[in-house]
């Protein structure tokens, strides 16, 4: 085995998660190392949409400029009953009210890019294969160059976990998903689209295939500004049967009967679809050891509204990059333990409502009906809009404990999940 490289944080995966961890630890000016198992550009399942939150979190990175290369949307058009709704992002003191369309096989090559001139060290194609761990604590890992096939030590002062939904080194040091949380399904795709460059994201919220019959989930189309949009269906683990849903086939049911203005077409599919499963609103514990933690989709931060992922692995890779500074700076370990109360405080509500949503959406005749209401209301469905993307302003958090309220009654009288 070569010899052992040390650093003050290794960070195992290099995805939204571990690259903004990453750049926030170098930006401090500490010797970071990540390692990613994939060597950039990668695909990865995804919707590719950045809400306004990702965006700030990106602007905060320095990539405000390169954004502007890619494709621009509005706002969210809802489409359910025969109704169609354009709803803009708010205005917010903090967010901007536009977001972006942007390839996996981009973004995190670009925010792994940005992390590496801030000062980190990247290894592409190098696999973690286990935790090292001398006198109960965590002190680095055994990783392996893919190419090459050597394996050898890295130790760090701190470990950062940010391998993905499935989260290996997360498993190997004892983290698990709560069953009782919502789990997402999804399946994507690209198609050529003469809207290719729609101001919008389209959300689906009663899908059906070509006989008419209702199908469990949501679809998107969200163009990317290339020529093709990306389309997908997702649902979540609380829908009773959803193991014996076969997604293949609720994505060929979207695509044939989405609205014929995007030009959908067998013909016009660009690659074979693709799909995974990933953890939501938190259900993985623990989050935080002596020396580690674990972030973005490895930790199931996840919102079980949308699916949406990319914001919420940016902001927790950033939040234990402010505990990990703070605590190489002083030298209390004891600041990383802070993470979890951090999280409580900043999605505890949020993800709360959301769990609780996540029930409703899980009753196809129960959210068809809530469909139905809520498509009458621009209002109403405005306000959906901000509680769903997590862009409640300070004095509209009333509105979330209503909503919470609301879900709560509407949920007693559903059945836990099995997940």
């Amino acid at each position: 085995m070569p010899p052992t490289d040390r650093s003050d944080v290794l960070v195992i995966g290099a995805g939204p998660a571990g690259a903004a961890a990453s750049y926030w630890l170098a930006s401090a000016g500490y010797d970071v190392v990540a390692v990613e198992r994939k060597v950039f550009p990668r695909e990865k399942t995804c919707g590719d949409g950045l809400t306004p939150r990702a965006v700030k979190q990106l602007a905060d990175m320095g990539l405000a400029e390169r954004l502007e290369d890619f494709h621009r949307f509005e706002g969210l058009r809802a489409v359910a009953h025969g109704i169609t709704l354009e709803l803009a992002w708010p205005e917010h003191p903090v967010y901007p009210s536009h977001g972006f369309v942007v390839r996996r096989r981009d973004l995190d090559q670009m925010v792994a890019e940005q992390a590496v001139k801030a000062g980190a060290t990247v290894h592409e194609g190098t696999e973690a294969l286990q935790p090292l761990v001398e006198g109960g604590l965590v002190v680095g890992a055994v990783v392996k160059d893919k190419e090459r096939g050597e394996s050898r030590e890295l130790r760090a002062r701190y470990v950062v976990v940010a391998d993905g939904a499935n989260s290996r080194f997360g498993r190997a040091l004892g983290t698990s998903r709560n069953r009782r949380y919502p789990m997402g399904i999804a399946i994507r795709g690209y198609y050529e689209s003469p809207l290719h460059d729609d101001p919008w994201i389209e959300s689906s919220l009663d899908v059906r295939d070509r006989r008419g019959a209702s199908l469990p989930g949501y679809g998107w189309i969200f163009p990317v500004g290339d020529g093709t949009v990306n389309v997908g269906v997702g649902l979540l683990s609380t829908f009773r049967d959803y193991r014996d849903v076969n997604t293949t086939h609720l994505m060929e049911e979207f695509a044939a009967t989405a609205p014929p203005r995007w030009g959908l077409t067998p013909a016009g599919a660009t690659c074979a679809p693709t799909g995974g499963r990933i953890p939501m609103a938190g259900s993985v514990e623990p989050k935080v050891g002596p020396t580690w933690a674990v972030i973005g989709d490895a930790a199931g931060s996840v919102n079980p509204f949308n699916g949406e992922g990319i914001d919420y692995a940016y902001e927790t890779g950033r939040m234990v990059a402010g505990l990990l500074d703070e605590a190489l700076t002083t030298g209390d370990g004891m600041a990383l333990q802070r993470y979890p109360h951090l999280l409580q405080a900043e999605y505890g509500l949020y993800f709360k409502v959301a769990r609780l949503f996540s029930k409703v959406i899980g009753q196809p005749a129960l959210m068809r009906e809530l469909t139905r209401v809520g498509m009458h209301s621009r209002s109403l469905m405005e306000w959906v809009l901000r509680i769903m993307a997590n862009l409640l302003r300070e004095d509209e958090l009333g509105p979330a404990e209503a909503a919470y309220r609301a879900v709560a009654a509407i949920v007693r009288f559903v059945p836990d999940p099995v997940a």
